[in-house]
């Protein structure tokens, strides 16, 4: 996690993964596998990032905190000096090229706007906190932190978990930190379980939303901004 303190009586809270980066967690989780020393262990560990892929798919729309617990499970007992070389040349090789240049001018144009800009990321903070302070486009990151024990992880994940209907109770508790009126407040998000994260601001708006956001955005007469292919 990474923090600046806010500067501004207005924030902008936005989910990164569809709004300002087209790939989610379990890409970077299966290169870190792949890259895994030993056979054995290399397949091993590719065996369980593809057989976390459908029970990430499917917990996604109802428990997505739980979702990333599975992910990133197959980083476990992985050393903490190999994770943070992967995850560069994950950001490097592979994930810098699928950032949304239109994600990064909103971003932008909310800064010169005078918000406060607040990222929250699945990713660890090896791969989308790196990410996203590299753009600087962002006041604050916060992301998902696995757990290390004697310099290796254990496959968990560190407490708050990013994602999920806890996005909803992050902006509350970070705006009343702040004193920030949420009203005044924007958030912006592309998935269905962060309808609560969109419902806690004054200003909502779902950016490229799945089938169910976009449902539930229009019914809440909510903005859809839907980027230009």
């Amino acid at each position: 996690m990474s923090k600046t303190p806010a500067t501004s009586d207005r924030a902008a809270f936005v989910r990164a993964e569809g709004v300002l980066v087209d790939r989610g967690v379990l890409s970077a989780v299966a290169y870190m596998a792949a890259h895994r020393p030993g056979f054995r262990e290399r397949g091993l560990r590719l065996l369980q990032t593809a057989a976390a892929a459908p029970l990430f798919a499917a917990l996604g729309q109802r428990d997505r905190s739980l979702g990333n617990r599975v992910a990133h499970l197959p980083l476990r007992d992985m050393s903490e000096d190999r994770i943070a070389i992967l995850a560069e040349e994950y950001v490097e090789d592979i994930l810098r090229d699928k950032v949304l240049d239109t994600g990064v001018e909103l971003l932008k144009g909310l800064r010169r706007e005078g918000f406060t800009v607040v990222v929250l990321s699945e990713g660890i903070d090896e791969v989308m906190g790196r990410l996203v302070r590299s753009l600087g486009v962002a006041d604050e990151v916060h992301t998902n932190r696995l757990e290390y024990r004697a310099g290796r992880a254990t496959g968990k994940l560190l407490d708050p978990v990013v994602g999920g209907y806890e996005g909803g109770r992050f902006v509350r508790d970070w705006g009343r930190r702040r004193g920030l009126d949420l009203s005044r407040c924007r958030a912006y998000a592309s998935k269905a379980p962060d309808v609560l994260l969109l419902s806690a601001v004054g200003e909502p708006c779902a950016v490229n939303p799945d089938f169910t956001l976009r449902k539930a955005a229009r019914e809440a007469n909510w903005p859809i901004r839907d980027y230009p292919a």
